[in-house]
């Protein structure tokens, strides 16, 4: 009984360990990633926020209330872009996207265009309408496909397909915090803050015409941003979640050697007792 106990809590110990590597490799390379990820998101902030005051401007601009992509419409189908991971052990970081998402659209009826292969997975699985399934892949993902994806959101949104864009990602603030952000691309919003404009600019077209222009630069520049955002946010969050799988094993491996010390010694006196108790006879 004792021997087969043993027996037990050693393949218990050996199939920990081999878990344990694995987590610990995986936090090594999310570690290795981190780096040039964090890198990239900090590259690419600069022409985002670039293009987001030239987008302001122009829409302070605009003397037209018919341009498409300033009037809002009556809501009868919203579009979100969802940025997930192409993978799970993240801890969190995908639900709670999603989670965003199913708490925001309410019972207004949507369509979905999922980058990431969990996001394609969890909305092909509701039954969604997705745009498209072609970006399973985010940690590559170009600027020419991000051109790409803001073509097919701005076409959709001209021939009335859904009349609100929305993008749904999660934002990096430190290696131990993550927030998922809700933001508004379609109509775009004015804010109540004008962006003041340099002296030397100089409109070559009407401001709506140039609106036109720009927007498929802008939603193409924003989700690149929000792409390596989200990247590095992943990352940092299977890191963590890998190192504290990777204390828990170790936690485990801990008791369950104490566990067999146990059960190794409480066999050795049995057999001493019974030699003993064998000898007196």
């Amino acid at each position: 009984m004792a021997g087969s106990s043993m027996k037990d809590i050693k393949l218990r110990i050996r199939s920990v360990e081999s878990t344990m590597q694995i987590t610990k490799a995986m936090q090594l390379v999310a570690t290795s990633k981190l780096r040039r990820a964090k890198e990239r998101m900090e590259n690419s902030k600069p022409y985002a926020s670039v293009s987001s005051e030239a987008l302001q401007a122009a829409v302070a601009r605009c003397a037209d209330q018919n341009v498409p992509y300033v009037t809002a419409r009556p809501v009868r189908r919203r579009l979100y872009i969802v940025i997930a991971g192409e993978r799970g052990l993240a801890g969190g970081y995908n639900s709670n996207v999603f989670k965003a998402v199913a708490a925001h659209c309410g019972d207004t009826p949507y369509c979905a265009l999922p980058l990431g292969r969990k996001a394609i997975e969890k909305y092909h699985r509701l039954g969604v309408e997705l745009l498209s399934e072609e970006y399973g892949r985010v940690e590559n993902l170009s600027v020419s496909r991000c051109y790409r994806i803001a073509g097919l959101v701005t076409d959709g949104y001209l021939q009335e397909r859904f009349d609100e864009v929305w993008l749904v990602h999660t934002s990096f603030r430190s290696m131990m915090s993550q927030e998922v952000r809700t933001e508004q691309l379609l109509p775009v919003p004015v804010t109540e803050q004008k962006t003041a404009e340099s002296p030397e600019t100089v409109y070559e077209v009407d401001a709506s015409e140039a609106l036109e222009r720009v927007m498929p630069d802008f939603l193409a520049g924003r989700l690149y941003s929000a792409l390596c955002d989200s990247f590095v946010s992943e990352v940092s969050a299977r890191r963590m979640a890998m190192d504290s799988a990777t204390k828990n094993a170790g936690a485990m491996i801990s008791d369950l050697t104490l566990r067999y010390n146990r059960a190794r010694q409480g066999a050795i006196t049995q057999e001493i007792t019974e030699i003993v108790a064998g000898a007196e006879e």
